[in-house]
């Protein structure tokens, strides 16, 4: 099928500015284009019109937003027009506000030129959309062998892309960087893909400093070496850190002017950041060295084709909403409220191991220092499934068993209950021993 002359417009800015940016487009990220020359913008062109019959909503006799009252009353917001549709990419102002506070979270992204983010509807849309855009079928994304297993179908099974995998962590317990090395050199020269999630889910845990930038200088040196690579940095966690010398930045910020040859692609949103699940909204930003606002303009029309073939734009009332929590003046002192809870039950994790040293023969924690959860791993062959149901079963606790290991979400769980959480991983893990 020939390209639309669209997508063939958009892959020519691209191809001008970065063509190693090209290398990574998957075929469809190759097709995609926003439609701008379509129905949407025949709406844009009437906007200012005195009759205008161009959209799709049901407005009142006085033009007003025809919304249900109920509706109206239960949100509180001014006005009507949280219930008309969002721009594809999202409102610009929300826009606008969380490229502003990208660069306040991360002072390392100062002077660099980044894209801006687009609205996607959560974290997971905005994940599957670099899926689409970067992924084959006869493609390879790298990412470590503890990870979030929706990535199976959102990356892999989406697009028909392998798996390539690496330890985690090292003997020594900490990041696993020459892991990582190894497997961006497997295969030789070429298209690389790579997703990175910090804090990671399902350990909870985010590399030292010294190790966030050894990640850095390892893509650096693959693309040094001529290959072409797409990083995808999941940060649904970030901000949740709760060690000193713990990177407390998004890798995000290290990699967006690292090299022409990487892309970096962050993928974040106020889902875990502002403990706002239910309102489904997430941002997907680029950055790479040399990018200019027609660069990124290009990209960021990729991702508004996939949005409008997708699902058409995110919710209008989850992004007013949050343009609204975001300019109200007590916001940063309630999220720092939110973060002393998560931070109170890691200490008390801590606490907990350290004072029953006779845990660790049954099962031992993996590193963790950030985010919602935590892992612990059976000891002497213990199964943790057998634990799990025993669990759930004689102690009525519920954990989630994965790869051999059992993941606590400290976030869902009050503090007084964290010692009884451990204490019956104990005995449940005492009980299968001695059952042999």
């Amino acid at each position: 099928m020939e390209l639309n002359v669209q997508a063939q417009e958009l892959n020519a800015i691209i191809e001008k500015h970065n063509p190693k940016i090209m290398n990574v487009l998957s075929r469809k990220g190759k097709e995609v284009y926003f439609p701008a020359q379509g129905i949407l913008a025949q709406t844009a062109a009437a906007r200012n019109c005195k009759i205008n019959a161009t959209i799709g909503i049901a407005l009142e006799e006085d033009k007003s937003t025809a919304c249900l009252p109920a509706l109206a009353e239960l949100t509180r917001l001014e006005g009507t027009t949280a219930f008309q549709y969002a721009p594809p990419t999202g409102q610009l102002e929300l826009r606008d506000l969380w490229k502003k506070m990208m660069f306040e979270k991360n002072p390392s992204l100062a002077g660099v030129p980044i894209s801006l983010p687009v609205v996607s509807s959560a974290l997971t849309h905005a994940i599957y959309i670099a899926a689409q855009m970067f992924l084959d079928a006869d493609d390879c994304v790298i990412i470590s062998d503890y990870f979030w297993e929706n990535y199976e179908l959102v990356l892999c099974r989406s697009t028909g892309a392998e798996r390539g995998s690496f330890q985690t962590f090292a003997e020594s317990g900490n990041y696993n960087t020459e892991g990582l090395k190894n497997a961006l050199a497997d295969g030789g020269v070429g298209k690389k893909v790579v997703l990175l999630n910090f804090p990671n889910n399902p350990t909870g845990y985010t590399p030292t400093i010294e190790e966030a930038h050894k990640i850095r200088d390892i893509l650096v040196e693959e693309a040094e070496r001529g290959s072409s690579i797409a990083v995808i940095v999941d940060d649904a966690y970030f901000g949740l850190v709760y060690e000193e010398g713990v990177f407390t930045e998004s890798l995000f910020a290290l990699l967006a002017n690292a090299h022409e040859n990487i892309l970096a692609v962050k993928i974040d949103g106020p889902t875990k950041e502002d403990y706002a699940w239910g309102l489904r909204t997430g941002f997907l930003t680029f950055g790479v060295k040399g990018g200019n606002p027609e660069l990124y303009g290009a990209l960021e029309q990729k991702v508004a084709g996939f949005i409008r073939e997708q699902i058409s734009s995110a919710s209008k009332v989850s992004q007013v909403l949050l343009i609204d929590a975001y300019k109200a003046k007590n916001y940063s002192e309630e999220k720092c409220e939110k973060y002393s809870l998560l931070k109170k039950r890691y200490d008390k994790i801590k606490e907990i191991l350290a004072a029953n040293l006779d845990y660790a023969n049954y099962f031992e924690a993996l590193p963790f220092n950030s985010g919602y959860f935590m892992c612990v791993r059976p000891k002497n062959g213990i199964d943790s499934e057998n634990v799990r149901i025993l669990l759930a079963e004689k102690h009525s606790i519920g954990l989630i068993q994965l790869q051999g290991l059992l993941r606590i979400a400290f976030s869902s769980t009050p503090t007084d209950e964290l010692p009884v959480i451990f204490e019956s991983i104990y005995k449940s893990c005492l009980e299968l021993a001695k059952r042999g």
